[in-house]
């Protein structure tokens, strides 16, 4: 207990994993749940939702609202993307350190 506490000794791999699917799964759900509890729980965010909505696609083509979509729906992506890439450089680091502290055992 004492070297987890010091650091001397990191969290595992499993646990790594659990943290990147909750960041990549459950907080895009809870994000989007939250969005419409608040949309429907306060009439000024149900007000500005829909004039927002109304507005834009009153305003742009079919073509623009597929760009439009098209690029949020990248933009997501890379962001679940650069999450991915976060938690490989993280587990990377903890296997690279235990190896290095295995050589310098031997």
């Amino acid at each position: 207990m004492m070297d987890f506490l010091q650091f001397k000794q990191f969290i595992s791999l499993n646990v790594l994993i659990f943290f990147y699917y909750i960041g990549a799964v459950v907080i895009p759900v809870i994000f989007w749940l939250l969005t419409l509890w608040l949309v429907n729980k306060y009439e000024v965010f149900k007000r500005v939702n829909s004039l927002t909505k109304e507005f834009i696609w009153k305003a742009l083509t079919i073509k623009q609202k597929i760009g439009l979509v098209g690029f949020l729906l990248l933009g997501f992506l890379f962001m679940e993307l650069f999450w991915r890439m976060l938690f490989e450089f993280l587990i990377a680091y903890l296997q690279i350190r235990d190896a290095m502290m295995l050589m310098s055992v031997s």
